[in-house]
């Protein structure tokens, strides 16, 4: 009878892509809205961060 050994394979891990240093890995970055003639802000709107183009990864160099 023969005995049979048995292995665990190590799992391989993909490391994970840096994030965005502009919007912080959410893609999105807040501005302030101004109107008027004197520029007052009245409010932010989120928009697409121009840094990774909203994939929230840190683009390659």
């Amino acid at each position: 009878m023969t005995v049979r050994k048995t292995t665990t394979r190590g799992k391989t891990t993909v490391p994970e892509p840096a994030k965005c240093s502009v919007c912080h890995g959410t893609g999105e970055v807040s501005r302030t809205v101004r109107v008027g003639r004197k520029h007052r802000a009245v409010g932010e709107q989120a928009g697409l961060c121009l840094n990774c183009l909203g994939s929230g990864n840190a683009p390659a160099d």
